[in-house]
């Protein structure tokens, strides 16, 4: 039986990143639906692994919170918490 990708293991941390990103920018679900011009609900099944975000989405939610997609990439292969300047 295959297994859907959001619940591969190596796409374990992405949601959790996805919210954590989001937070630091002090953004809610709604505000950051609106930039990304997707409902809330949306937001929140990405953020709870109901649906799989694509590389594409990746960058423009990390965009969007004012953060590097380089920056991002690196906290979400190495699970550091978050840069230092």
């Amino acid at each position: 039986m295959s297994t859907k990708s959001q619940h591969n293991l190596i796409y374990k941390p992405v949601p959790g990143l996805l919210r954590t990103l989001r937070e630091e920018a002090s953004l809610t679900q709604r505000q950051i639906g609106q930039k990304l011009k997707k409902p809330q609900s949306w937001v929140y099944n990405c953020e709870t692994a109901n649906r799989r975000v694509d590389i594409a989405e990746f960058i423009q939610w990390v965009k969007e919170c004012d953060i590097d997609p380089i920056d991002a990439f690196e906290r979400l292969l190495t699970g550091k918490k978050k840069r230092k300047s």
